[in-house]
């Protein structure tokens, strides 16, 4: 570039000679250029460093080019802006008509010899020169042509820039001391056309010269069949060919051809290179996302956008992903489903008596009142009577892990559940409320054996108006009263009415079942009897769950109204909850069994007519006082307990084992 500036100043400089060697004549009106309308600005520095002989020079180079234009306001227009730390128009494009006029109108500018404000000049020539009040007209093309000596002391590149999008064509003549960059910066493209660089001002001329040609000469891109593939630069007398950005010029220097940088090799995408002419984008392989720098590739995590459904665990793959289930467990056939290998359910095991599954291994067990072999799978049988100081009055009976004591016939067991001793009964009438869990969990096939383990209640209580009454309540999220103890009067339309009770499902709210029991069933609203009567009231409390509420306040309050209390438990009731329930002595009160098909064993046994201290009821019993039976219930009553004890013992040490394998996992 730098060989090519200088081989074109030495070019200037030759011509500038021949031109004082030879003084060019004036044109004459037949050498008038008739290139069309142009409006014409000559915006000239007057700053203090050019000289008042310099300036002079300026103001010939002004005339001089005037002198080769068809001048008119018809033809070319003239105006003259003068400019160093303000702007001054010295005449606008519509003062003068005619070429006298115009060269007397330069002949009187004075200059302001001060700063060099370009940028606010151009700005000046933008806003009022070229305007329709300056003179400017539509449609005819706006030049400008700027002569400065030194740098702008304003910013100059935004404020042309803006010119030339409003179609104001820029030349630049820096003389002497002018930058270049500025010069490129004002002027438009291309730059080899618009911006001159001369050492002084005596050779401006030859600016002159070219800006004739310029205006006047033949431009071989417009008027002959120049063949450019995609761009024609005209230059005085030729021409040449330009390619778009992203094109070379092929050998013929016309046509073009796309530079491809993917088929070169020039990129460092790392799986996919898109080419468009002269760049070129990255991309990735199916499955893969592109990485921030634009480069590199990621294979898609499809677990992390969260909409796997894996129970256990989400593994990523090309273009997918699969499930994997956790150690003791199968992945099922949906590909997404987790079922815990259960041995103990699939037979495969070699336990004797119970066998205590986790996924994917099992433990074995023994029932209640026997004891784990070495070989941790076989069981034998404990005679507690035998091994342990029962302290029985009269006699101990042996079962599983455990034990209890009878009476002969005519005594009963005291509290003590030790010694035996006599009591006589007065009545066997009392007020039964049966409170139901109807929640979820029970499901409708075990609710229907509730109600015939109800039923079997029933029919073990001699009801009449006079005698025990009966009512009912089932209860899950809510609590409904199916009948009243005042409803019905006779075993058999009580147990019509309990097949007809339909099955609530939903939540086990106990509490609110409890509350409801003391605060309306025994009622006498609902049929209870006076207390002053002393007719027993018994509630009995059969669930198969954890209650949902607090059961705390309500099963004190029930035992503080005189109500005893029975709590029997299926399958995942809580012992504790049970218990908190039941009246004491609680080993009396208190039944459990593992599944619903055992309920039935606990209805046979138990026998809720009790003997009170004093009642005022009308008895329908043959034989009040035949209270022997109640050994016979004991007796039977305590072989229950022992047998749900004994499943109850085996279920906590299962839930001991899961809780532990959790714990080792974490």
């Amino acid at each position: 570039m730098k060989m090519r500036q200088h081989r074109a100043l030495s070019g200037l400089i030759l011509l500038s000679l021949a031109f004082l060697a030879n003084a060019r004549p004036k044109a004459g009106p037949e050498q008038k250029c008739k290139s069309g309308p142009v409006d014409l600005v000559f915006l000239i520095d007057s700053s203090r460093s050019v000289r008042p002989h310099e300036f002079e020079t300026m103001r010939k180079f002004m005339i001089d080019i005037l002198d080769t234009l068809d001048i008119g306001l018809n033809a070319t227009r003239v105006g003259v802006v003068q400019y160093s730390s303000q702007v001054r128009s010295e005449f606008s494009l519509k003062a003068h008509a005619t070429l006298p006029s115009m060269v007397k109108g330069i002949n009187q500018i004075i200059p302001l010899a001060q700063g060099t404000m370009t940028g606010l000049a151009i700005k000046y020539v933008m806003n009022n020169a070229f305007t329709p009040e300056g003179g400017d007209r539509p449609k005819v093309p706006n030049v400008v042509v700027i002569v400065t000596d030194g740098r702008p002391q304003d910013r100059v590149a935004e404020v042309a820039a803006e010119a030339r999008e409003k179609g104001i064509e820029i030349y630049a003549v820096g003389v002497a001391r002018a930058d270049m960059t500025s010069l490129r910066a004002m002027a438009s493209p291309p730059f080899e056309d618009h911006v001159f660089l001369v050492e002084s001002f005596d050779l401006i001329h030859h600016f002159g010269l070219q800006f004739q040609d310029k205006l006047c000469g033949m431009d071989l891109c417009l008027e002959s069949d120049h063949g450019c593939e995609h761009i024609c630069e005209s230059s005085p007398g030729s021409f040449h060919c330009l390619c778009l950005p992203g094109y070379t010029l092929n050998e013929d220097g016309k046509t073009c051809s796309a530079i491809d940088l993917c088929a070169e090799g020039k990129h460092d995408c790392e799986q996919v290179c898109v080419s468009s002419p002269g760049s070129f984008t990255c991309d990735c392989n199916k499955g893969y996302k592109l990485n921030e720098d634009k480069r590199t590739c990621t294979m898609i995590d499809f677990c992390s956008f969260g909409n796997h459904s894996c129970d256990h665990e989400c593994v990523s793959v090309l273009n997918g992903y699969h499930c994997r289930c956790n150690e003791g467990y199968r992945l099922l056939d949906d590909g997404k489903t987790c079922q815990a290998i259960d041995l103990c359910a699939e037979g495969k095991h070699d336990c004797e008596q119970i066998c205590i599954s986790a996924p994917g291994v099992f433990t074995c067990d023994c029932n209640k009142g026997f004891k784990l072999n070495k070989d941790k799978k076989t069981c034998t049988n404990m005679d507690m009577c035998n091994t342990v100081e029962h302290g029985c009055e009269h006699q101990c009976m042996s079962t599983p892990g455990s034990y209890y004591c009878i009476c002969p016939e005519g005594q009963l067991l005291q509290d003590d559940g030790k010694s035996c001793g006599s009591e006589s009964c007065k009545s066997a009438n009392i007020d039964l409320v049966l409170l139901i869990d109807g929640s979820k969990s029970v499901r409708p096939q075990n609710f229907e054996l509730v109600k015939k383990f109800v039923n079997q209640v029933v029919d073990s209580l001699d009801v009449s108006a006079h005698g025990t009454r009966v009512g009912l309540i089932q209860y899950s999220s809510r609590v409904r009263t199916e009948f009243s103890l005042n409803m019905y009067q006779t075993a058999d339309e009580i147990k019509a009415a309990v097949m007809k009770v339909d099955y609530m499902e939903k939540g086990t709210m106990t509490g609110l079942a409890l509350k409801h029991m003391v605060e309306n069933s025994f009622s006498e609203a609902e049929g209870a009897r006076p207390a002053s009567r002393n007719i027993p009231r018994i509630g009995l409390v059969f669930t198969d769950g954890r209650s949902q509420d607090d059961i705390t306040e309500y099963a004190k309050k029930a035992k503080e109204a005189g109500i005893t209390m029975y709590a029997v438990g299926v399958g995942k009731a809580v012992e504790d909850e049970l218990r908190e329930i039941a009246s004491e002595p609680v080993e009396k009160h208190f039944y459990y069994t593992t599944d619903f098909t055992a309920i039935s064993n606990i209805a046979e046994n138990l026998k809720l007519n009790v003997c009170p201290e004093e009642s005022q009821g009308e008895i329908e019993v043959k034989d009040p006082c035949a209270c022997e039976s109640l050994v016979e219930f004991q007796q039977a009553t305590m072989s229950s307990l022992e047998q749900i004890t004994q499943k109850l013992a085996g279920m906590t040490a299962r839930l001991e084992q899961l809780e532990n394998q959790l714990l080792s996992r974490k």
